[in-house]
């Protein structure tokens, strides 16, 4: 008998694999994006380099790094910076 290997990928992984898919948009600007945890449908993520303390760092984190992961994620409630 063959057992089944489970290859379904977690939520997590997606939401993972989503950040690698923008960093290079923040990275073309000096900045970066770290994932830090994820809680009930809620992603904390961290903003490096010159995302950290940028004035529009909220307007990237909604409108494009949440809006971007969502397209792909309905599931994804929101993004939060810590």
């Amino acid at each position: 008998m063959v057992e089944k290997v489970a290859t379904e990928k977690t939520f997590e992984e997606k939401v993972k694999e989503e950040l690698d898919r923008v960093r290079p948009f923040l990275q073309r600007d000096g900045g970066d994006v770290e994932f830090v945890a994820l809680k009930d449908g809620v992603l904390e993520v961290k903003l490096q380099g010159a995302c950290a303390g940028c004035p529009m760092s909220q307007m990237t984190l909604a409108f494009g790094i949440q809006r971007a992961l969502k397209e792909k994620l309905p599931e994804l409630v929101r993004v939060e910076a810590v």
